[in-house]
């Protein structure tokens, strides 16, 4: 099967001054299919975003290779990966960047109405469908500024599908969110994935790895490990054993 993102031998090093460098990622080989669910974990400082921003092509790798459908990210220009962020995938941060001068519903819009894949008709339905289907169409006209923290997480993934990606890519998305929010969120993420969308997302949370399929290890800029968890089913009971088993594995591999 043929892998939807994979990089070969990826490196990243970021100059300190100019004699110095400082190595990152060191020949990471990762390979993403098609209705995955993928969570990276691993020790502060060891990668992690710094793997997933070279991924999805907002940082530009040392050398080594990636490779995302059809697109080899290296080629392309700044404008060319642009295009291909905006139309093929997805983003959502543990700091939610919604313009506050829009509202909820225009925030959500404004990546559909920028691709200008389908007509603004179009655009507009499917931003409804996402308000309903996230629980949030009640906000369509409010401020940012009105809404809670697990709101706006919603309206992030909201605006994440608008486009339709292949791929959505999330650097701790449950952070900033208590408990209960985080729970709701994986819960709304899970319910993405079930309907075709792949996921990668960065996590330091035990409870939120779990509810993924697969888990990547990062320790020092290297993979290390990998540990595979398969699907999850409904029911609170099976989440908590998956949380345990997880919880384990991350304490034999010393994290």
């Amino acid at each position: 099967m043929n892998a939807l993102l994979k990089s070969t031998n990826l490196n990243k090093s970021y100059r300190i001054d100019a004699n110095n460098e400082q190595q990152v990622l060191f020949d990471v080989n990762v390979q993403v299919h098609r209705g995955e669910f993928i969570s990276v974990m691993g020790p502060s400082g060891s990668g992690k975003s710094t793997l997933l921003y070279n991924l999805c092509g907002m940082d530009r790798r040392s050398s080594g290779s990636v490779q995302f459908k059809d697109h080899t990210l290296e080629t392309l220009s700044e404008p060319q990966l642009a295009r291909v962020r905006l139309d093929e995938m997805g983003f959502v941060f543990q700091q939610i960047h919604l313009l506050r001068n829009l509202s909820i519903m225009d925030n959500v819009l404004l990546p559909g109405y920028l691709s200008k894949r389908c007509p603004r008709r179009l655009i507009e339905e499917r931003a409804e469908e996402l308000l309903n289907r996230t629980g949030i169409a009640s906000l369509a006209d409010r401020s940012i500024t009105q809404a809670s923290g697990g709101q706006l997480q919603r309206v992030g993934i909201c605006r994440a599908l608008i486009n339709e990606p292949d791929i959505i890519f999330g650097d701790e998305p449950t952070g900033a969110l208590n408990s209960k929010a985080s729970a709701e969120i994986m819960e709304l993420l899970t319910e993405v994935n079930r309907t075709g969308t792949t996921i990668l997302l960065v996590t330091h949370d035990v409870r939120v790895a779990s509810r993924t399929h697969r888990v990547l290890l990062m320790k020092d800029g290297r993979l290390v490990n990998e540990k595979a968890l398969g699907p999850v089913a409904d029911g609170s009971e099976e989440v908590t054993e998956r949380e345990a088993v997880l919880a384990s594995w991350l304490q034999e591999n010393e994290v």
